[in-house]
């Protein structure tokens, strides 16, 4: 392929960086578990405008266009998948557009196709607010924007999928117009340069945008998951009530900006820790926590042995520097870790991904980083629950805990304190590394990962009895957690070296249709998915020529999906 094309965008808009080199591209085609391949070259636009200038250039050069912000997907849709595109494959990193401005008293944000959550969260602390998600409960460094593409859900019981109606976002035609499409309620300019650069100048007033019309996040959720008879799951990727536009579009837009809702901080918090040998009790306790506590809590995060102790044994690096260091830090990190696996692996004889390898050995001499009482726990109980309560929720969260773990010594729990407290989060936080880094430490003995990220049926309380002894075996390391009030589970698979991974996976997937289990719930259908029918049909509108992200949701990957 003829690349002039690329020398002279340089010129048209030289403070993008542009990455052509394959050390250099390779922290942006891989993902952080899934996805990998080639592509033709990296952009990284500096401002909004340049963003457009560098899309126009790709779509004239006819190439595949993934737009990656964080590439903290686990499902692996933000990087290539493969080399057998029709078309060459180009990615614009979106970093650098981390701008976020609150808007209307900070009753809402706008974020930029970059922004992160940890941006967020630092934007609206002034405010007492906080985003619709928070670290802790979504993928560390994740983008708020590829949260909204990907309707992400996390943990905060409240919140349900990262939602919006107010985006601003660039769409390719089947006769191959690109357009940019201003929903963002703002009055920027009639011109796509006109609008793009009033935001990046911030020419615009914050305090005359006006808060009604279209959503901004899902009013609904809280009932919803409150349906705890209900046959169906409370919340899911390819559910229809929640694709719109951006919301849900998987990379098949090029997506500029959103608007999003934001949430009060609460005035008092604490953390409850559960352990029981008796699962009856956690399905207890959410029954009563959901449906008659006229509270909800704000988090009620579950955590089998195998979970503790993957991110006990292989994220404990990953846990010392977000305690020590902040989660500002990580993407930092994951450069050096790029840097010196690059040099690394020039050496001879060195296995794969040796920074990792080097910061797991060190991370086992640091003396022991969480607290007495939640070892005593691991020790006692098989399944562990953390639930956070604000306000008003806590007396009601206290007295259903009592209720329950009270009746026999199958389970107990204890409030933690503010050291305690933090301790437990941030466990549960880095424990969603484990899988990847137990199948690179012991890349010998095992055969790649399966992974699920499922939505349950609310009613279907035998979610412990599901996973099958005989497919259990054929793991070297299932890891087990979730978001429990919302019973989204996540079941991570290791198998071990003969075991044919996607026979594992299919036969899951016969057992999760049989149920009327739904999958993925959060992390979108990625590389590792097939999109339902419906599903597709949306994506298929929104890029008729499949020329953004082509090939997510296992369709084709040819030019108009040929």
């Amino acid at each position: 392929m003829d690349t002039a094309w690329i020398d002279d965008l340089s010129t048209v808009v030289p403070d993008t960086r542009i990455f052509r080199e394959p050390h250099q591209i390779k922290r942006f085609t891989v993902g952080i578990r899934f996805g990998g391949g080639s592509a033709l070259a990296v952009f990284e636009p500096a401002t909004l405008l340049d963003f457009w200038q560098v899309l126009k250039a790709c779509v004239a050069a006819d190439c595949v266009i993934i737009c990656q912000a964080a590439n903290t997907g686990v499902t692996g849709g933000s990087t290539p998948d493969g080399d057998d595109y029709d078309r060459e494959v180009v990615i614009i990193s979106t970093l650098k557009l981390d701008t976020c401005i609150p808007l209307c008293d900070a009753q809402q944000a706008l974020v930029f196709a970059g922004g992160t959550l940890y941006r967020l969260e630092e934007l609206l602390a002034p405010f007492g607010k906080n985003p619709h998600s928070v670290i802790g409960s979504s993928c560390i460094g994740a983008s708020v924007v590829g949260g909204i593409c990907n309707n992400s859900g996390g943990s905060l019981v409240k919140r349900g999928p990262a939602y919006t109606e107010l985006a601003l976002y660039a769409q390719l035609s089947e006769q191959g117009e690109l357009e940019l499409v201003n929903h963002l309620g703002i009055a920027l300019g009639d011109t796509p340069e006109e609008i793009l650069s009033n935001l990046d100048q911030g020419r615009f007033d914050p305090e005359a945008v006006a808060l009604d019309g279209a959503l901004a996040s899902d009013p609904e959720y809280i009932e919803r998951v409150r349906e705890v008879d209900a046959s169906t799951p409370s919340r899911f990727n390819s559910d229809t009530r929640r694709l719109h536009e951006a919301s849900g579009s998987a990379g098949k837009l090029a997506v500029f900006a959103v608007r999003v809702d934001t949430f009060d901080k609460p005035k008092a918090e604490q953390v409850f820790y559960v352990g029981t040998n008796e699962p009856e009790q956690l399905n207890e306790i959410r029954r009563r926590l959901l449906a008659e506590c006229n509270e909800l809590p704000e988090m009620g995060e579950y955590m089998h042995a195998s979970w503790f102790d993957g991110a006990d044994q292989y994220c404990k690096d990953t846990y010392l520097v977000v305690k020590y260091l902040g989660t500002g830090f990580l993407p930092r990190l994951y450069r050096i870790k790029s840097v010196l696996d690059r040099w690394l692996e020039k050496i001879p004889g060195l296995p794969q991904r040796p920074a990792d390898r080097l910061l797991q050995r060190l991370a086992q001499l640091w003396p022991d980083h969480l607290p007495k009482r939640m070892r005593e726990y691991r020790k006692l109980y098989e399944h562990h629950l953390i639930v956070v309560g604000a306000d008003k929720a806590i007396a009601e969260i206290r007295q259903v805990l009592h209720d329950v773990t009270r009746e026999d010594d199958a389970g107990a729990f204890f409030e933690c304190s503010p050291e305690e407290g933090d301790a437990a989060l941030l466990h549960r936080l880095v424990a969603g590394g484990s899988p990847a880094r137990y199948n690179l430490i012991h890349a010998k003995e095992t055969n790649g990962m399966v992974t699920f990220d499922v939505a349950l049926p609310r009613n279907y309380a035998k979610w412990y009895e599901f996973l099958p002894e005989d497919l259990l075996d054929q793991c070297a390391a299932p890891y087990r957690g979730g978001h429990f009030m919302c019973h989204v589970f996540h079941w991570d698979f290791v198998v071990k070296a003969g075991v044919d991974p996607l026979a594992v996976k299919e036969r899951m997937m016969l057992l999760l249709d049989e149920i009327g289990a739904k999958y993925p719930a959060e992390h979108n259908v990625g590389n590792q998915y097939c999109a339902e029918s419906h599903h597709a049909a949306f994506y298929k509108e929104l890029d008729p020529s499949n020329t953004f992200n082509a090939g997510v949701g296992k369709m084709s990957k040819y030019k108009f999906y040929h």
